[in-house]
């Protein structure tokens, strides 16, 4: 059916992806809370349309060009051989496992299909451990090859036509969390999706809509889309918080202070401190008061 990743976004299963990933996208990035936000790839599907940082920014790597009369801006998308509008803020990165940004300055990141299409996807996360703030936040989607459409995607290797695009790694669940935790990162939340069979009109992709329900339900491990939510946990950091006294501690007390006259029985002792150049034995006559 298709042959890459852009015929089939531009498919009717690949629409159907978009749809179920747009929404379960808006719910996850809409209680998390910094400054700078970051989604790598996929820029037919705006994944931080809900979070409320100051800074939202989508980077891709493919086919952008600018259009006379367009905002400023404004990117463009190669979709079924045409330019079309996707939306404003995007950038352009050749290799996304090189980022252009400091290390520990972006709070989120998102990862829709990057890892699956990417050359070097270990590099891809390590990049993306470096730029993540201690306690940033982390999301991931990408197909699950124990599916429906992982089944069909493997007759392929019998001579049937591909379902899915044939330049991608299908990367397992499992595998992501193995490497995820070899950089300390902490899975927090996630599901799968587009439980439907494999179909090629949206009119059977609408039929078999009664599966989303049932399989989130009765088989979640099988849907054909996964999402993965994970925080950069830092080794030997912890929030700080209000410094609590014991009672003892907060008793009022006197305080030590230093004074050139001390008292020790009722007796005064005064002390002077010798000038310098002065010899040792040039000591004031306690009973006159004259030198020696």
């Amino acid at each position: 059916m298709t042959t890459n990743w852009a015929q089939f976004l531009a498919s009717p299963p690949g629409q159907y992806l978009l749809a179920w990933e747009q929404r379960h996208f808006d719910a996850l990035v809409a209680d998390i809370f910094g400054y700078h936000a970051l989604q790598l790839g996929l820029p037919e599907i705006d994944a931080l349309r809900e979070n409320r940082m100051p800074l939202r920014l989508c980077a891709s790597d493919r086919f952008t060009v600018e259009c006379g009369g367009a905002a400023p801006g404004t990117a463009y998308a190669l979709r079924s051989g045409a330019v079309v509008a996707v939306r404003p803020r995007i950038a352009v990165i050749n290799d996304f496992a090189e980022l252009p940004f400091a290390a520990q300055s972006i709070d989120l990141i998102v990862l829709p299909h990057n890892l699956e299409f990417a050359r070097e996807p270990h590099q891809v996360l390590r990049e993306v451990d470096r730029v993540l703030v201690p306690e940033g936040h982390l999301i991931i989607s990408g197909f699950n090859p124990a599916s429906l459409w992982g089944l069909r995607q493997s007759l392929s290797r019998l001579g049937a036509p591909p379902y899915l695009p044939v330049d991608g790694q299908f990367i397992a669940l499992s595998r992501i969390k193995d490497w995820l935790k070899l950089l300390s990162f902490e899975a927090s939340r996630g599901r799968f999706g587009c439980y439907a069979p494999w179909a090629n009109s949206e009119r059977w992709l609408a039929r078999w809509s009664f599966l989303e329900r049932a399989g989130d339900r009765w088989w979640p491990v099988l849907g054909s889309v996964y999402l993965l939510a994970a925080v950069k946990r830092v080794r030997g950091m912890r929030v700080i918080g209000p410094v609590w006294k014991r009672r003892e501690e907060r008793r009022p007390a006197l305080a030590a202070a230093a004074s050139r006259n001390l008292t020790f029985s009722g007796e005064a002792i005064s002390i002077r401190v010798r000038a310098p150049g002065r010899a040792a034995n040039d000591t004031p006559d306690r009973s006159s008061g004259a030198r020696r």
